[in-house]
Parts: C-alpha cells; structure tokens; sequence
C-alpha cells in the first residue's frame, strides 16, 4: 500500500497514540521513526513534518496521557463538596480507569520516563537539530515535569487534608501518593483488556485498597 504524504489524512494525536503502541512493543531505543511512520501508513518523511525528532514524539506520548488525567482528576479534587474520602476514592478510580484506556500511554509513564530524562534532542532521529528546536524540547520537558509534580501534589494535599480531618490515619503522604501513581500506571504494564476483569472492576479494586489502607481507625465506645 503507498504511503500517504504529510497531509491532514493522519492527526497528531493519531500518531501520537500510534507511536505509544510502538513504544510498548518495542522500547524507545529499539523503536525507528520508520516504525511509527509504518503503523500510521506514512512515510518516515512526512511523519517528520508532524514531530522534529523521535524525542519530540516521545515527549508528545507523555504529555497526551498526562494531560488527559489532569482533565478528568483535577475537577474532582478542586470539588469543595466531596469528602476527603469520596474525593480521594474518585481520584483514584477515574486515574485507574483512564489508564485502563490507554495502556500503551501508561506503559510509556513506566517505561520511558528514563528515555525522557536522557533525551538531549541530538542525532536520533532528528531532522533539524538547531538550537531553536532544543530550547523549545527542554522547556516543554521541564513543565511536563512541573506538571507531573503538581499532579502528584494534588493527591498528597487530599491525603493530608483527609489527615487532618480525621478522616485518615497518619501516614507519610508524599510516599503514599507517589505509591498510588506508580501503581496506577503499571495498570497499563498488565491490564490486558480482554482479560479476566474490567477497566471499570481493576478500578473499583485499586481505589477500595487504596482507602481501606488510609482509613482511620476509630476505637469503639467502651
């Protein structure tokens, strides 16, 4: 079949998602823009008039499943209205269940975020390795970062808010939320979704685990 040229026929965000799947299959260091291309019916070419460099799409992978579970957790812990445990409960269970959507994106938040850290946009890959390009690759690497911190943060301030409340026990909430993400992008690791359980039922789990660790227990009346 021919390839198509660098057209509106493939999105970035189609590539994007074709690119996580490659990535799973095979690794970043293993992984070709020629690979990606193939799998979106482009020629390696025209896949460079969307992406600089196979860093650049890397980055793009994480930066899509980031910010799509931003969208859907950040709402619910802003919600004034929830308690620390029904919004805690929430979090968790939306993150998992979106993850269980997109598991090749999850699989990247496991498996690439090393690849993003050595990346340097030089000649892997690249078709203009200009300075421009590099500042504009290290500034958007850097608010990833940012923003996965802040993401992380929204998690520990739940925790230590439902602390405070009485509503949890006393834990060292900046371990437990980083132990919460972790396991919820390896979701996308193992989930497989023809498997024995649901996006939905693997989501339910996760979250009761998860709150029965941090409830509070409170003595009974003698």
């Amino acid at each position: 079949m021919a390839r198509k040229p660098a057209d509106q026929s493939v999105s970035p965000e189609e590539i994007v998602r074709a690119a996580a799947d490659v990535l799973r299959e095979h690794g970043y260091d293993a992984t070709t823009m020629k690979d990606i291309a193939s799998r979106v019916n482009l020629t390696a070419a025209s896949l460079y008039h969307h992406f600089k460099s196979k860093d650049f799409l890397l980055l793009a992978v994480l930066e899509l499943g980031l910010e799509q579970a931003i969208a859907k957790v950040e709402p619910i812990a802003a919600d004034p209205n929830m308690s620390h445990t029904d919004k805690l409960r929430a979090m968790i269970h939306t993150h998992v269940l979106e993850v269980t959507t997109n598991t090749a994106i999850g699989a990247a938040m496991v498996f690439e975020i090393k690849s993003l850290l050595n990346a340097n946009f030089g000649p892997r890959g690249s078709s203009a390795n200009d300075k421009a390009s590099k500042e504009e690759f290290f500034q958007r690497r850097d608010n990833f970062f940012q923003r996965r911190a802040s993401f992380e943060r929204q998690f520990r301030k739940v925790i230590e808010e439902g602390m405070a409340a009485g509503a949890f026990r006393q834990v060292d909430a900046a371990i437990v939320a980083k132990a919460m993400l972790g396991a919820h992008n390896w979701v996308g690791v193992w989930f497989k979704p023809n498997g024995r359980l649901s996006g939905e039922q693997v989501a339910e789990i996760m979250s009761d685990t998860f709150l029965v660790s941090l409830t509070a227990v409170k003595e009974e009346l003698a």
